[in-house]
């Protein structure tokens, strides 16, 4: 009997007076329980029982043992149930893998923090693929599906990309109607920081046919550096709806060639499958969903 097992024992034996009903309680033999007792009292070097053939009492000792296995046994409720409770209740270290692009999503991870105050967020900011059982993370958000039998994959809201330009770049260089215009014009292009190549300008040429690849006036392989550029007039870009969202709004960006765009990316975020998914991660999984949407346009 393993020592919970022994003081339960001894407790019981104390309560009811009688090794038959505490055996009768713990499912056990009277004999087996005196022999427990027995054992325990060998091991402290006290006496914790005064046996007759009619009951048996507690000693001086005993009353004071009794007392301590009181307090141990609340100490182990209490014990149980904190855990339980936490178990229930999103807190701990949060670690999250994010594409570079993610900065720009910023306003909810913040949003986030704030609501669930008792998670501490750790956020990695990288294009390489991480692995994300290996490397220890507890979810990743990435653009488009990564085939995984070992993770769970829920997928959010997307965006398109947009042709922007600077109103001082178009009123100086002119306002390119069809694809095959953007050869005349400064382009503005991005670069994959982890294979080096360009990203391609997905449009639709005259019929829909796939337009011609643009020049590359300058080239960066970071998304703020970009934006930066394009809202200094010096060319075209290419970037995401959500990211220019606010400079169009305003009027420091036009969109260009809006009806030949053809490209939809899509989040989504992934973590380790398991029966029970921690509470830090369904909570954040969650409010990405509620921030982002699981379908339409994103929202900051």
């Amino acid at each position: 009997m393993n020592s919970f097992g022994t003081l339960a024992a001894f407790v019981h034996s104390a309560e009811t007076r009688s090794f038959t009903e505490a055996g009768r309680r713990l499912g056990i033999s009277s004999s087996a329980v005196g022999k427990t007792v027995a054992r325990l009292e060998e091991e402290l070097g006290v006496r914790l029982f005064h046996r007759s053939t009619r009951a048996i009492t507690l000693t001086a000792e005993g009353c004071r043992f009794l007392d301590r296995c009181y307090r141990i046994f609340a100490e182990f409720d209490d014990a149980k149930r904190e855990l339980t409770q936490a178990a229930g209740k999103p807190q701990g270290k949060l670690r999250v893998g994010l594409p570079q692009i993610g900065i720009h999503l910023m306003p909810h991870l913040i949003a986030f923090q704030r609501t669930f105050p008792e998670i501490e967020l750790e956020l990695d900011f990288s294009d390489r693929l991480v692995n994300l059982v290996e490397e220890g993370f507890d979810a990743v958000m990435r653009i488009g599906e990564l085939n995984d039998s070992r993770l769970t994959m829920r997928r959010l809201d997307g965006y398109h990309h947009r042709l922007v330009a600077a109103p001082a770049y178009l009123a100086h260089r002119g306002t390119p109607d069809r694809p095959a215009e953007l050869m005349d014009h400064a382009c503005l292009r991005y670069r994959y920081p982890t294979t080096g190549k360009l990203a391609p300008w997905p449009l639709n040429g005259r019929g829909g046919a796939p337009s011609i690849d643009p020049p590359q006036s300058s080239v960066t392989n970071s998304i703020d550096s970009l934006l930066e550029m394009v809202q200094a007039g010096l060319g075209i870009a290419l970037l995401p709806d959500f990211i220019v969202a606010d400079a169009v709004a305003a009027g420091r960006l036009t969109v260009v060639l809006d009806r030949h765009g053809q490209d939809r990316r899509d989040f989504c975020i992934l973590w380790p499958s398991s029966r029970h998914t921690a509470p830090k991660i369904k909570a954040f999984v969650d409010f990405m969903v509620s921030r982002l949407g699981a379908a339409g346009a994103l929202q900051r």
